[in-house]
């Protein structure tokens, strides 16, 4: 066995290895021969975009070290120079979601999240299908504020006690495994389609809000994005209950045990302590600022952004005490809780942007843009749908920050070629990256509870299509009649 894991290994190594080398072998072609005879910037430019995403695809090496390429070539290549390589990494949005991520970690830090989820259970009921639908709730209005991957995380171990107890109080297997199943997939699907909903729920969308204000300086409000993108969370979730218990029906009834099991459970956690109160406060703090931004500006007292309200959010966490008895003087969070923040992530949009911006200056994004544009049709609705087709389908084998990083310039540029308004075509590419559901590599979640051992590819393959299909439908109508109606370039 341990034989077996070493040759593993070894051949795991190899192959990264590979990955390193033919990335670079792929740079270099294209650095020297330059195949299609761009200009010296443009095909320099192009070079190091395609190391980039080819070590993204293969993910030779962690992303958020791929994303600090630009600091290391641009300026080797004189494609531009330190100083103004590195202005992307401290682009304001970046800052929009460590305020999110860092109120998200006192939402875990202090368990509000588990009471959130425990009691949504709780009034859903305990029958297999009302159990799977808090689960879809509860995982779903989490995402709205967490990242969808530790949303994921977060219920993972939830939904494994919750299946472990329903496996021995049931005697049916056909009717355990479909249960098991959409269990499983209701978390991960659910943490998908909530965070769509928001700003902050996943990176794709900070990365695409970030994209759009370095190029038109224009600021995407936390209202509007929830304007357009909620009703799609919403419907979503929605099918995505009546798909799971049609296609994979479970026939449970309801369980006393579990009942038991949950009360536990929340008798476990005791009354809401008083961090969580605090912790509670600061958040519908920073959601209603977030919500009621225009109409505070509109005072001229203040000038507030979205940037700036998760800040507050974040330094409000840092700057209350806690309440905790048996620690009295401590923060709702300390310095060392942020080892747990996933600054990979806030590298990995710098990077994105930096080369957004390079790929802009070198003239490539236009010229494709104008290639794409000249061979489309003139219907913006076909071409809206062609785009979330093409974008929803990507991200089944592509990361989807990367791909957002990678396809915001170009899509923009399609949009400017037609002479459309940009969001258009830009939301939706956005809103489908995160919407991929039948792979386990589409996105985070999907990998975490495929490793559960309770689904199988076909099943994942066969729920996932379906849900793509609802999801291509609710993007193209959502895209198409409500961003008008709020996003203006």
């Amino acid at each position: 066995m341990a034989e077996s894991t070493n040759t593993r290994k070894k051949t795991e190594r190899r192959t990264d290895l590979l990955k390193i080398f033919l990335g670079l072998a792929i740079f270099l072609f294209f650095l020297l021969v330059n195949p299609f005879g761009m200009e010296t910037l443009a095909s320099k430019v192009l070079a190091v975009a395609i190391l980039m995403i080819f070590w993204w695809i293969s993910e030779a090496i962690p992303m958020p070290v791929v994303a600090l390429l630009p600091l290391l070539l641009f300026p080797l290549l004189k494609i531009s120079s330190i100083s103004e390589t590195a202005t992307p990494y401290s682009n304001e949005v970046i800052f929009l979601f460590m305020g999110g991520f860092l109120i998200g970690l006192g939402i875990e830090k202090w368990g509000l999240h588990k009471r959130i989820a425990l009691n949504i259970v709780s009034l859903t009921g305990t029958s297999g299908n009302k159990i799977i639908l808090g689960f879809i709730l509860s995982s779903g209005f989490i995402s709205m504020w967490l990242s969808n991957t530790a949303t994921t995380m977060m219920m993972y171990p939830i939904a494994a006690s919750v299946i472990a107890v329903v496996f021995d109080m049931n005697e049916g297997e056909r009717s355990k495994k479909n249960f098991a199943l959409s269990m499983m997939l209701s978390i991960a699907y659910a943490s998908n389609f909530g965070g769509i909903a928001t700003i902050i729920g996943t990176p794709p969308n900070v990365a695409y809000v970030s994209f759009i204000s370095k190029k038109y300086q224009y600021d995407i409000s936390f209202f509007d994005w929830m304007f357009v993108a909620m009703p799609v969370a919403i419907f979503l979730l929605i099918f995505l209950y009546i798909v799971l218990v049609f296609i994979y029906p479970n026939h449970m009834k309801k369980n006393g045990a579990l009942e038991l099991m949950i009360s536990s459970e929340l008798k476990k956690l005791g009354p809401i302590t008083k961090p969580e109160k605090r912790v509670l406060a600061i958040f519908l703090l920073t959601a209603v600022l977030w919500i009621t931004r225009d109409m505070i500006n509109q005072l001229h007292i203040v000038k507030l952004d979205d940037n700036m309200i998760a800040i507050f959010g974040a330094v409000c966490m840092f700057l209350v005490p806690s309440g905790n008895m048996q620690k009295p003087h401590e923060r709702l969070l300390v310095w060392n809780d942020t080892h747990k923040m996933a600054w990979g992530i806030l590298l990995l949009f710098g990077g994105g942007i930096a080369l957004a911006a390079a790929l802009e200056k070198s003239g490539i994004i236009h010229l494709m843009g104008g290639l794409l544009s000249s061979s489309s049709s003139q219907s913006v609705l076909l071409v809206i749908l062609l785009v979330t087709v093409l974008s929803i389908f990507i991200s089944e084998v592509m990361s989807n920050v990367a791909q957002v990083i990678v396809f915001a310039p170009l899509i923009t540029g399609i949009a400017e070629a037609m002479n459309v308004n940009p969001f258009l075509l830009g939301i939706p590419m956005t809103l489908a990256a995160s919407c991929a559901s039948m792979l386990p590599m589409g996105t985070p979640p999907n990998a975490i509870v495929f490793s559960s051992g309770h689904i199988k590819i076909g099943e994942m393959i066969k729920a996932g299509w379906i849900m793509n299909l609802i999801s291509i439908a609710l993007i193209v109508l959502a895209s198409y009649y409500l961003v008008p109606l709020v996003m203006h370039r």
